[in-house]
């Protein structure tokens, strides 16, 4: 497993978990809930967190950039305008250039855009970002996304903090088989069986916001979500065994008294 590494745009991670830094009660618990996770990306919304104003609390006062990768997102973007002059900003801020997109289709479902969130794809990496892309389950629009230079494929799961877990495994499996780059599930996880789940599935790593910060116990819950990441990879490398309808003996049948 120590060589089993998350590879993303060329950079190794040994963590596939991958934690978002809103809806904590504060950034310590974040922090504290990032270091028990293992995570070593965390998402930031760059239009939520602060990241500049120094007479506020600063994210950089509690996770260190130089140890743990900031992933900067367009959280809160409804058309691709907002989104790419979000992600501009980011590289200007801080250099960021690998990102994650989200180009979000309405306020209600927060379900993707997926002809914004094409083009946005198209721009970004014409621009030299390594984007990390939210999607829909969609196995055509994963393949769209993955020719137009994506540095990874994000499907969600469910609606964002919707907590309901993975709702269609088949198209997963699909985007998982056809798809050369990592495939990190995105939104809906609600606990970290979940997350094994994803891993069985043959997915590269998850992320996870609200299931953590909102659970009633955010910091054991960050450690579930690690030690199920790391069993569901695991038990996908072992190989299950094949499904079948009738039983079969776990015991020898020769040698019977």
């Amino acid at each position: 497993m120590q060589k089993d590494q998350l590879k993303i745009a060329n950079k190794k991670f040994n963590s596939r978990l991958i934690i978002g830094t809103g809806k904590y009660k504060n950034m310590s618990e974040c922090a504290k809930a990032v270091k028990l996770s293992g995570a070593e990306i965390v998402t930031v919304a760059v239009r939520r967190v602060n990241i500049t104003d120094k007479k506020k609390p600063l994210l950089m006062d509690y996770i260190d950039p130089k140890k743990i990768t900031y992933l900067p997102n367009t959280a809160g973007c409804f058309n691709s305008k907002d989104a790419l002059r979000t992600l501009r900003l980011a590289r200007e801020i801080g250099g960021w250039k690998l990102v994650k997109l989200e180009v979000l289709g309405d306020k209600k479902t927060l379900y993707p855009d997926m002809i914004e969130t094409l083009e946005s794809t198209k721009v970004l990496t014409k621009e030299g970002f390594k984007v990390m892309v939210y999607c829909t389950d969609d196995p055509l629009m994963a393949k769209k996304l993955e020719d137009v230079g994506a540095s990874a494929i994000m499907p969600l799961a469910a609606p964002i903090g919707s907590g309901l877990g993975i709702q269609n495994k088949i198209n997963i499996k699909i985007i998982r088989n056809q798809t050369k780059i990592p495939v990190i599930i995105d939104a809906g996880l609600g606990q970290s069986s979940d997350a094994a789940i994803a891993m069985e599935l043959g997915c590269d790593g998850v992320l996870v916001n609200t299931a953590i910060a909102k659970a009633k116990n955010p910091l054991q819950m960050a450690l579930a979500f690690k030690n199920s990441v790391i069993a569901g990879r695991q038990s996908y490398l072992s190989g299950r065994i094949e499904k079948s309808l009738f039983g079969s003996p776990s015991s020898p049948k020769k040698g019977i008294i």
